[in-house]
């Protein structure tokens, strides 16, 4: 397998990107092309040992940066990390393309280029969620602000091919999100969503969840629009944060609890990386026909192996293929009910 890295894009780029992938070799015996500047790559390359075999650079004299516009930056900037990526991912010389870069312009040149799947409305950005049981599934977390109740029922086949394919789970439950549990809560387009879901015969939805019930919910699949997904992701991140802190204090405050958290600092540390982002990896953007992950932009070296690792899970689960399928006979069905 290949993966395209962009070197260029993120908080501390190239190095955590750099350093990660050349990890992800070690760990997990991938390829990876190097897209970014080759003169800084390569002065970088000069200070590590690694199979050179295995890394090849590709130049890029451009670059798309989060103050840059979408669309027009994907038609402009033609020679940049991102744009190159997804044209590898076309031309079949990439299996999978990571970025830590702006959120938007991957997503316009995820579905600009590499192109949605026939049948597939609304690619969504899909992440996994930490809760008390293990993990869940969460789509759209940003790339559709606004959806129809089809886009959202899209949504929870393509995760849940996600779980059954990646997650290794039998027959995931999917939830969505809503203001209530009751059938009929939420705006219309949830009321129309939820009676969707509850007709969909590729999945096995379970109803609506509240927000404050994610951390513990049964459903191994969340579904919502992309504003809602968004917020529940970033105010989930901050309330960690914030909680460790609290924690910290809290145990730094007296002798006697500073002797308490000796005590507990295995427990402590095993808490936190049950919730820390760096262990999932990055976000996939599902619905197009490559795989494109967009890693956290404050992503270190770690975080940015780990998103390279779920590239490499989905390759390997051919996960574009089942959701290739779905939408194949999906469109089958809703053809039959036409003709009815």
């Amino acid at each position: 397998m290949r993966i395209a890295i962009d070197t260029m894009g993120g908080d501390f780029a190239p190095q955590a990107q750099i350093n990660g992938a050349l990890e992800s070799i070690k760990e997990l015996g991938v390829d990876v092309a190097l897209l970014g500047d080759e003169n800084i790559i390569n002065d970088f390359l000069k200070t590590k040992t690694y199979d050179k075999t295995k890394v090849s650079v590709v130049h890029c004299s451009e670059n798309i940066t989060n103050d840059d516009k979408p669309v027009i930056s994907i038609k402009k900037k033609k020679n940049s990390p991102m744009v190159l990526g997804c044209n590898m991912l076309v031309e079949g010389k990439a299996d999978a393309l990571v970025s830590s870069g702006s959120t938007g312009a991957l997503l316009t040149s995820g579905m600009l280029i590499t192109g949605r799947i026939e049948g597939i409305q609304r690619p969504a950005l899909t992440t996994v969620y930490p809760k008390t049981n293990g993990a869940t599934v969460l789509l759209d977390v940003g790339a559709n602000a606004q959806c129809k109740p089809e886009h959202i029922n899209q949504f929870a086949f393509m995760g849940y091919a996600y779980a059954k394919a990646v997650l290794n789970l039998e027959n995931p439950k999917v939830g969505l999100i809503n203001i209530g549990t009751e059938e009929k809560k939420g705006s219309q387009t949830y009321i129309d969503a939820y009676q969707m879901l509850k007709d969909n015969k590729f999945i096995n939805f379970i109803g609506n969840v509240e927000a404050r019930d994610i951390p513990s919910t049964e459903a191994d699949v969340l579904v919502c629009d992309g504003f809602t997904g968004n917020i529940v992701l970033k105010l989930s991140e901050g309330l960690v944060i914030h909680m460790m802190k609290l924690i910290k204090n809290s145990f730094m405050s007296s002798l006697k609890s500073k002797i308490g958290a000796l005590l507990v600092k295995s427990s402590l540390k095993n808490m936190k990386k049950s919730l820390d982002y760096e262990e999932y990896g990055g976000a996939i953007l599902l619905g197009t026909n490559g795989t494109v992950i967009k890693a956290h932009g404050s992503s270190n070296e770690k975080a940015f192996k780990n998103a390279i690792k779920q590239a490499k899970k989905i390759y390997d689960a051919d996960l574009v293929k089942s959701i290739k399928q779905f939408a194949t006979e999906n469109k089958a069905k809703n053809e039959e009910k036409t003709e009815e």
